[in-house]
């Protein structure tokens, strides 16, 4: 499978946020999407050794390999386009320290920002970019 894809809980808020943000930063098309609800999502996580019912993190899986919480999304970060991309320096701060900081706001996201009935669906120039 070409490209590092994003796993992502597909009735959460601010997940859904996050992907919109990155379709719009991510002009080349790198990444592509699968909701963790959804089997290709699982299959994935699985595949990289990630529970795909752990809804605390979305996983982006790379060259072969998973990542989770704030190492997910630093290495999102540094494959954006824009100023977006100097957040990626944060990987010098250790994750024992980023960590617990991303987990606070994943236990909080649904209270904070909400849920949805379903999925993402996404607009027909993206489709593409969606594994399900």
């Amino acid at each position: 499978m070409p490209g590092p894809v994003v796993l992502f809980d597909g009735v959460c808020n601010l997940c859904n946020g996050a992907v919109n943000f990155i379709i719009d930063h991510d002009p080349d098309r790198r990444f592509r999407f699968a909701s963790l609800q959804s089997e290709v999502g699982s299959e994935l996580a699985r595949s990289v050794g990630l529970d795909p019912t752990s809804l605390e993190t979305f996983i982006l899986v790379d060259g072969g390999r998973g990542y989770t919480r704030s190492a997910a999304a630093l290495r999102i970060a540094a494959g954006l386009r824009g100023p977006v991309r100097l957040v990626a320096a944060l990987r010098v701060i250790p994750a024992f320290v980023r960590d617990p900081l991303y987990s606070f706001v994943a236990r909080n996201r649904y209270r904070w920002f909400g849920v949805r009935e379903m999925c993402r669906m996404p607009t027909p120039e993206d489709r593409a970019r969606f594994l399900e």
